[in-house]
């Protein structure tokens, strides 16, 4: 599935990015320093922590899209520095317990 099909299946607000990627996994963290090892190539990441520090993770790991869930406030630097390093970012009002039964319920994959 498509970071696309995702964004209009899960009703995320698709704010920068690439999305023709295709998602080959889930990943769900916000202790940064643990994603950085866990996030992989191609994943959906959800997380709370909407900060230019997960920028800086996904630079490194290249998740397909990261979603900050629960309406987290996500700042103009941390959407600018996504869009300068190629970061697809979406926004939910859901939790990530929800986010995952919702995409596990649309064949959404697990890595």
């Amino acid at each position: 599935m498509t970071v696309k099909e995702a964004a209009a299946a899960l009703q995320l607000s698709l704010l920068c990015g690439d999305d023709s990627r295709e998602i080959t996994g889930v990943y769900v963290g916000d202790l940064l320093s643990r994603c950085m090892s866990r996030v992989e190539e191609g994943d959906l990441w959800i997380t709370i922590m909407a900060n230019i520090n997960a920028v800086a993770v996904a630079a490194l790991t290249d998740p397909a899209l990261i979603v900050f869930c629960e309406d987290v406030e996500i700042g103009d630097d941390v959407l600018a520095k996504a869009s300068e390093n190629g970061i697809a970012i979406a926004r939910s009002a859901q939790d990530a317990y929800a986010l995952c039964v919702a995409y596990a319920s649309i064949g959404g994959a697990a890595s």
